[in-house]
């Protein structure tokens, strides 16, 4: 086994953190999804945080070194597809900062309006992430804002405190199903079973309307996509973080690509079994299990269901048996 990225201390320590402003999230053995794998399955249930994503766990740890580190800082900038923003303009305003966010044209409807709620200036631009995170960055020199990635060590920190949980909770499971945005996820889940000294494969997951991660991996190197189109929009990325590409595909076991039918049938499968709602990147490490059916069967495994933030008519359209189109 490799070096821990972090140690176990370090990780409590900023789970204890992410505790002054949230509880723990649960973490279920489901009955109904165990029958359909023929394994023991569980579900780590992110969208019961107070931003309805993981995400808010690398917010709330990012800001107290923000702060610490930056003590003249005015304000942030950022770009996101709304669970990274959510948690940056929540935390910001805690801290008496102003949060600037980035959008890209025709994003989620209700993840923009929840990051105005948390106090965001809010620009909608260009037409992916990548493009509004060009522009975020060229933001921060026009205003004299600090840049906030997807992707740092002090997100990490925070978001491995999911992992935590889940391991401390479930024990050794043979396989964690992960789904691959921007990288903090995956990162934080593989930093957290490292430092537990734990076996367990991390399985990333992505769309094959977004394939970046996956194309890197396989060749060894970061590579962009020519795409990023699927309605799993927390997943959609084009061209992966350096730093996180460079942790993950040391550390994953393997990648899985799912397509949008699949995950749009994991966002009904997790209500049917469990009645919880998934957007679509929080179903698409169910996706991935359910692709692998056979590989863990009579296995005990769990998907993080990172995130419930999808828009009323995507739920309806999804529920009625459709596939958004992205």
């Amino acid at each position: 086994m490799s070096k821990p990225l972090y140690s176990l201390g370090e990780l409590r320590g900023a789970a204890e953190r992410v505790y002054q402003e949230m509880p723990p999230t649960p973490q279920y053995a489901w009955p109904l999804l165990g029958d359909r794998m023929d394994a023991e399955v569980w579900l780590k249930h992110e969208n019961h945080t107070p931003t309805g994503a993981f995400k808010i766990r690398g917010g709330i740890t990012f800001m107290d070194w923000l702060v610490r580190a930056h003590p003249d800082v005015s304000g942030i900038v950022t770009a996101t597809r709304g669970n990274h923003g959510q948690a940056q303009a929540r935390a910001a305003r805690a801290a008496g900062l102003q949060a600037v966010i980035v959008v890209p044209h025709g994003n989620s409807i209700e993840k923009n309006t929840a990051m105005r709620g948390f106090g965001a200036e809010l620009i909608e631009y260009g037409q992916d992430y990548n493009e509004a995170a060009d522009y975020a960055c060229q933001l921060a020199g026009e205003r004299n804002l600090k840049l906030v990635s997807a992707f740092h060590s002090a997100i990490v920190l925070g978001v491995a405190s999911y992992g935590l949980e889940l391991f401390d909770a479930a024990g050794a499971l043979d396989a964690v199903y992960v789904p691959i945005g921007n990288g903090s996820g995956i990162c934080g889940t593989i930093a957290a079973r490292d430092a537990l000294g734990l076996t367990t494969k991390v399985i990333g997951v992505i769309s094959d309307r977004a394939p970046a991660a996956k194309l890197g991996f396989e060749t060894g190197k970061i590579a962009a996509a020519g795409k990023a189109d699927t309605f799993a929009d927390g997943v959609a990325v084009r061209m992966p973080d350096g730093e996180a590409f460079a942790m993950y595909s040391q550390h994953v076991d393997h990648i899985v690509t799912v397509d949008d039918e699949a995950i749009a049938d994991a966002i009904r499968i997790i209500w049917q079994d469990t009645h919880n709602l998934a957007e679509g990147a929080g179903a698409v490490a169910l996706a991935g299990m359910m692709r692998e059916k056979e590989q863990v069967r009579g296995k005990r495994v769990a998907a993080i269901l990172s995130g419930g933030n999808i828009d009323q008519s995507m739920v309806a359209a999804v529920l009625a048996g459709q596939t958004p189109l992205s």
